[in-house]
């Protein structure tokens, strides 16, 4: 990693697991320090939910959300007290949806506490979107992008993300993914997978959401940040305006792919994703072949990535 220019990515919802993080607390006093203020923060024991609860209840938007993120955030503050800071070591950070709150935590802009909250209450409006309007998620992998678009619009639904290499995701009502999906699986889709979420995320379906979010974040006081964040909606580096570009993030689609190709275009060649699951190391691989990646999700990742790092500093 020497002279490498260095992002760390942060996952999206759909990367939880009972257990996720307990190795964690167990293991370093930064990481236990971190749930405990979560869970003060919504006056809930997340914790005890994470390691030892229902997938199902793990799995609910208004939990899974802070959860992940909380996970990252042990991470991070571990890495920190071992001496790998983010301020010096990272050229940008970037997250996938959820993952971009994460993003603004990690750097500073936003306190744990007021993520967390955040979170929960994003959790909680896209949850409720989504029983105004039942709607859906489905993953459409290996089309190009022509093609998807015409699906999209012929069927009614939304592009909700690019995320690389022939993977894409559509967002819409039950009726109009079901003829989405008849329509990909015509034109050649490799595979179609309908996601387990609550409801057509990253969609104008997302709207009361959307409307929810807005008198939130804009109560939200964001400092600047000590690493430039590339957006979800804008695809490039950014240091201010973060209510404005959350605001959008609901019902505009996740330019994943651009945003690693952005970050390449500046000089990064190592991206290391932190948090639970691998999702985000995977498809940087597939959208930069040539890159480095490595994801740090529990104690062994995290002690080989700080002893290589201090090999190699």
């Amino acid at each position: 990693m020497i002279d490498q220019k260095i992002a760390f990515l942060f996952p999206g919802q759909g990367s939880q697991s009972v257990g996720m993080g307990q190795d964690l607390a167990l293991s370093f006093p930064e990481a236990k320090a971190v749930f405990q203020e979560v869970d003060e923060a919504l006056h809930q024991n997340l914790s005890q939910l994470m390691w030892q609860g229902d997938i199902k209840e793990l799995t609910q938007t208004q939990n899974a959300q802070p959860a992940i993120m909380a996970v990252s955030m042990a991470l991070v503050r571990i890495l920190e007290a071992s001496g790998f800071s983010l301020k010096k070591k990272a050229t940008f950070v970037a997250g996938h949806s959820l993952g971009e709150y994460t993003a603004l935590c990690a750097v500073g802009a936003l306190t744990l506490s007021e993520t967390a909250q955040i979170l929960r209450l994003r959790g909680q409006a896209m949850a409720e979107a989504g029983n105004i309007e039942a709607g859906g998620m489905m993953a459409v992998l290996g089309l190009d992008a022509e093609l998807v678009q015409k699906i999209a619009i012929d069927s009614g639904c939304y592009v909700a993300n690019d995320n690389g290499a022939g993977q894409w995701v559509l967002s819409g009502s039950l009726v109009t993914l079901s003829v989405a999906k008849m329509r990909a699986e015509e034109l050649g889709a490799k595979r179609v997978i309908v996601l387990p979420v609550a409801g057509a995320f990253h969609s104008p379906l997302m709207q009361s959401a959307q409307e929810k979010m807005k008198e939130v974040l804009n109560g939200v006081s964001f400092q600047k940040p000590l690493v430039p964040v590339v957006a979800n909606v804008t695809a490039s580096a950014e240091t201010e305006n973060f209510a404005d570009l959350l605001i959008r993030q609901i019902v505009a689609p996740v330019r994943w792919r651009e945003s690693v190709l952005y970050m390449q275009d500046q000089g990064v060649s190592h991206f290391v994703e932190c948090g639970p699951g691998a999702v985000l190391s995977g498809l940087v691989r597939r959208i930069l072949p040539d890159s480095s990646q490595e994801h740090i999700n529990d104690v062994a990742s995290l002690q080989a990535f700080l002893e290589d790092h201090q090999k190699n500093a």
